[in-house]
């Protein structure tokens, strides 16, 4: 009887979703043993043909991560999407935008001024030469993908049959995912394939969590000595734990650092950011609510650190120019 078929591809992200599935370690033996590994190009001589070669659905599951910004994504998005039985959307990235996702509080112009401008720190750049997606050479023509105006999820361009969130998703996440794929006892389509509770249930530190408003100033890592047992919103460190899932065995607190959400909202919530400011500002020692934004305004980088993961799955998407708005209503 022939193995499941299975394939892995790499969209906008670091590359940490492919070393998670390296860190396996010993049970990458026993998954290589289950299935049948018919494309990923990371780790080995698979081309874009080979995808195309396949028949429709030859692939019992398809893991992609990344989120989509390129015109060559989208497409590779929607070849694993209609080559795959299950498509399941792998890591933060492609679950909810990821960490390029916050690309979508600039524009695409303000981007590409930033790396090609003459005015960058490190280009010579006086013509404003920029990368383009078509050039005629002796060889050849050349195409280049193009970059679209947004970042996207995966399931913002293609459907997508499951999510296994993390950044990088933890290895227990992975296995129990392939496993239950292997088994046939997925939970129903649409599932985030991780606990649907958050961190702070079963955190370590629970016992410190503070029950009241007691939080007087916010501060960084680096600017106090973190007590390791005591919960980080007691010291005043913004941990978003609150409204993150759960699944990764509190690996970043038991590193004694805060939670930054890269597993993304439990299933009730809806605006991982706007829950995650809730949590956070109902927990702040001020009864006026100038007083309350006063706090919140020591927050470095408010947006980065609430939708660190996940902008373009928010109520926001995108940071809507001034000018842009101004077009839409006149």
């Amino acid at each position: 009887m022939s193995k499941p078929k299975v394939g892995f591809y790499w969209c906008a992200s670091c590359g940490g979703c492919e070393e998670a599935v390296v860190d396996l370690a010993e049970a990458i033996l026993d998954v290589v043993e289950a299935v049948d590994i018919v494309f990923w190009p990371c780790a080995m001589d698979f081309k874009r043909e080979d995808l195309e070669a396949m028949a429709d659905r030859e692939m019992a599951a398809c893991f992609v991560n990344g989120a989509v910004r390129t015109s060559e994504q989208l497409e590779m998005a929607a070849l694993c999407r209609r080559k795959s039985q299950l498509l399941v959307a792998f890591g933060a990235c492609s679950h909810t935008g990821g960490v390029p996702g916050l690309a979508n509080l600039n524009s695409l112009e303000s981007i590409l001024e930033s790396s090609y401008g003459d005015g960058h720190f490190s280009n010579v750049n006086p013509g404003n030469t920029r990368p383009r997606s078509h050039i005629e050479t002796p060889e050849g023509d050349i195409e280049l993908p193009t970059l679209d105006k947004s970042v996207k999820s995966l399931d913002q361009v293609v459907a997508v049959d499951y999510y296994l969130p993390g950044c990088a998703p933890p290895t227990a996440l992975i296995v129990g995912a392939v496993t239950a794929i292997l088994e046939n006892r997925l939970p129903p389509k649409g599932s985030v394939l991780a606990p649907n509770e958050v961190q702070c249930k079963e955190c370590p530190r629970i016992d410190t969590k503070p029950e009241e408003e007691m939080i007087h100033q916010f501060r960084r890592p680096h600017e106090i000595e973190i007590d390791p047992e005591e919960c980080f919103l007691t010291q005043g460190l913004l941990c978003m734990g609150p409204a993150t899932r759960s699944g990764c065995d509190h690996a970043c607190i038991k590193g004694n650092m805060p939670c930054t959400g890269c597993l993304g909202p439990v299933d009730s919530v809806r605006d991982f950011g706007g829950a995650a400011l809730s949590a956070t500002a109902s927990l702040v020692a001020q009864d006026e609510s100038e007083h309350v934004r006063a706090a919140m305004q020591q927050v470095v980088d408010p947006a980065g650190t609430l939708y660190r993961y996940s902008l373009p799955k928010s109520m926001l998407f995108a940071r809507v120019e001034r000018d842009l708005v101004e077009e839409e209503m006149s």
